[in-house]
């Protein structure tokens, strides 16, 4: 039974992994989760997953709960980054294909990142 899931996980395409990233972040209180296909756009990733947490604890029981994924999904953190030194605006999780953006209210108005890249398509994550 195991083997299977684990066949099954490895045969998700790009997308349905982002989109249950996506998901994740919701269900663990996330804010304004946007999903951003941006795979015809840069050379360097496919799909950004954009979530606005409250403080640094919510961003990190939302980080615990990526790896948690990324373990259960044979994933792998290619980076992680942190946009200020307390690292409470914009921590980046980058798995290669996906890239997460955790992000502060007041980061994710500055940066932007959803006109940044206007020309990525918005997918629902509730279909």
């Amino acid at each position: 039974m195991l083997f299977q899931e684990n066949l099954h996980n490895s045969m998700k395409t790009t997308e349905e992994k982002a989109r249950e990233i996506a998901k994740l972040m919701e269900d663990g209180k996330g804010k304004d989760v946007t999903l951003l296909d941006i795979s015809g756009l840069n050379s360097w990733t496919d799909y950004f997953v954009i979530v606005t947490v409250n403080s640094s604890a919510h961003w990190q029981g939302l980080y615990k709960q990526v790896k948690e994924y990324i373990k259960e999904n044979d994933l792998e953190i290619h980076l992680t980054n942190k946009k200020s030194p307390d690292g409470d605006d914009w921590n980046l999780i980058d798995l290669g294909a996906i890239v997460i953006h955790l992000m502060s209210e007041q980061a994710r108005q500055f940066y932007d990142l959803e006109k940044l890249w206007h020309n990525g398509k918005i997918i629902d994550i509730n279909q």
